[in-house]
């Protein structure tokens, strides 16, 4: 099983949507938002190539956690590594 690595852009964003969610929603948000990540962990390393690549970058997988998460990421032979995670809301040309 591979393991998932996220980059900093990853982390930031992550903490940038928790931040969010805290501001405008409740706890119970964040929670599910995190729970939406742990599932894409426990499923990815089994079956990486479930999710599509993207047109504009062939190494690049989008995961659509939800309506309104993606989940940008990269396959190697040693790991999984996310690029970013982003709202779905956002401008598409900040996708990685």
């Amino acid at each position: 099983m591979l393991p998932v690595i996220y980059s900093v852009r990853a982390r930031n964003d992550i903490a940038a949507i928790r931040r969010y969610l805290l501001n405008k929603f409740t706890q119970r948000e964040v929670d599910n938002f995190f729970d939406l990540l742990k599932r894409f962990e426990a499923v990815t390393p089994d079956h990486t190539q479930i999710f599509v690549k993207i047109s504009s970058n062939k190494n690049v997988h989008r995961a659509v956690l939800s309506k309104k998460l993606s989940v940008f990421y990269k396959v190697s032979k040693k790991r999984i590594f996310v690029a970013s995670v982003l709202d779905n809301r956002m401008n598409p040309k900040r996708w990685p």
